[in-house]
């Protein structure tokens, strides 16, 4: 092996990236002292910046009592407090909490709970889930199969569940015909889905699994006004269960704690992760409905499912220091103010921008949407790899963003997402948008636009 290779199975097998030795706040720090502005929070995930010292000395004390202790014969001090902060009061009807190391693993958990839930109520038919196209729901063979990211999905389709169908993402700015009113459009989709349980039998479907802001596949998609009380409707008159993936746009990203808070209904199931730790210990979470944990404990008794680090007493003790310091200093208004800021500032800088074809977002989750024409709305080619180019010009001007491809249907179109820390400052959103501005023109300017 060279001298200057590394060990690690990186994303790309072709170059290292520049190692992080340090964190400031909205700040990361690489190895040669250069300074990146993390305005996506690596993946919408570190909502209070780096290095937080609360969240340290957390994690410090709790691993000088008890690091591990696995959840066959022990629970844990920080998993019962943490769990008693998020369901105790069970927001939307969702009374217990299931710890696990990620967003796929919580989505696993969820589809499982699902399925577990029909057999234990005498339904076993119902193995069907319906998810949406353009959509993402983690890596994994099981959550792989659930979301409709085209990409991602592509080498692995052999292997990958005939249990799920998709149907159209509730996605204004490609789907909405021109000549239709929202409500119009919101009805389309409601019929389709229905179309969709009518096609499989509605007996033999389990859920409809949906994000309520779409993240990394789309960019920072919000569905249409009434669109969830429509999907939460056609749910219930089958019997289906409504499963949320709230692993990237949750946990106070759109501005409440829930996403779905704003859509003015609750689901069965929740997935969460990312923002739940702040990127301080792996950690997700799925949230269930008291009916259904009920229905599994006064039937067989045990949910049939499992991990070695399940609420992982470290990675609890992080995740409960995170959320109480977000209740405590009223983080939630933080967004909503910064979320403000964060639209009109996008709005100022690519309003008029003759290759941005569409700002979207909530709270501090915030998406802009590439296109080689405003008018017709076509992509680049995507052999331009243009968000690549922007990730990689907006890094060496000392900004981290997110930027993804596939945004129009898994293989056309660019778009850049945005997840600044809650503890973000009006001047680092400032700072945030001025460096992107530089990084998408000349990044089109390489290009020859």
């Amino acid at each position: 092996m060279a001298a200057n290779k590394s060990r690690v199975m990186h994303r790309s097998l072709r170059e290292t990236p520049p190692k992080a030795v340090g964190g400031d706040g909205v700040w990361l720090i690489a190895e040669d002292g250069h300074r990146i502005l993390d305005s996506s929070g690596g993946a919408a995930v570190s909502c209070l910046g780096h290095q937080h010292p609360r969240i340290l000395a957390a994690i410090a004390r709790q691993a000088s009592k008890l690091a591990y202790a696995h959840t066959g014969f022990f629970s844990s001090e920080p998993a019962e407090e943490l769990a008693e902060r998020l369901v105790g009061h069970e927001p939307g009807g969702l009374g217990y909490v299931y710890f696990v190391s990620g967003g796929s693993e919580a989505i696993e958990a969820s589809i499982k709970l699902a399925r577990q839930y029909f057999i234990e109520r005498g339904e076993p038919k119902r193995a069907r889930f319906i998810a949406r196209r353009q959509s993402y729901h983690g890596n994994t063979l099981g959550a792989l199969s659930a979301g409709g990211n085209a990409w991602r999905r592509e080498p692995y389709a052999p292997l990958l569940s005939p249990a799920f169908s998709h149907v159209t993402p509730a996605f204004a700015y490609h789907e909405k015909r021109d000549d239709e009113s929202e409500a119009a459009f919101v009805a389309r989709l409601a019929a389709e889905l229905e179309a969709e349980f009518q096609r499989l039998g509605p007996e033999n479907v389990a859920a409809f699994i949906a994000e309520p802001v779409v993240g990394a596949t789309a960019g920072c998609v919000p569905a249409p006004d009434g669109y969830f009380k429509a999907v939460r409707e056609i749910c219930n008159r089958h019997g289906a269960l409504l499963i949320l993936d709230e692993v990237m746009c949750g946990m106070g990203r759109t501005g409440t704690l829930h996403a779905w808070e704003q859509e003015g209904i609750s689901p069965d199931i929740q997935a969460v992760a990312k923002g739940l730790g702040g990127g301080y210990q792996p950690i997700g979470a799925m949230l269930a409905s008291g009916a259904i944990v009920d229905t599994v404990r006064n039937g067989s008794g045990a949910f049939q499912h499992g991990h070695t680090y399940l609420a992982h007493p470290l990675a609890c003790a992080a995740a409960l220091e995170v959320q109480k310091v977000i209740a405590e200093e009223k983080l939630l208004d933080q967004v909503k103010a910064r979320g403000h800021e964060l639209e009109q500032r996008l709005a100022d800088r690519f309003g008029n921008h003759r290759h941005v074809g569409d700002i979207r977002g909530r709270g501090l989750f915030w998406g802009i949407e590439l296109v080689a024409d405003r008018g017709t709305r076509q992509p680049f080619d995507p052999k331009l790899k243009l968000h690549q180019r922007i990730k990689s010009t907006a890094f060496a001007g000392g900004l981290g963003c997110y930027p993804s491809g596939g945004t129009a249907d898994g293989q056309r179109g660019d778009h850049v997402l945005l997840a600044p820390p809650y503890i973000a400052t009006s001047g680092d959103i400032d700072m945030i948008v001025e460096r992107l501005g530089a990084a998408v023109d000349s990044a089109l300017k390489d290009v020859g636009h």
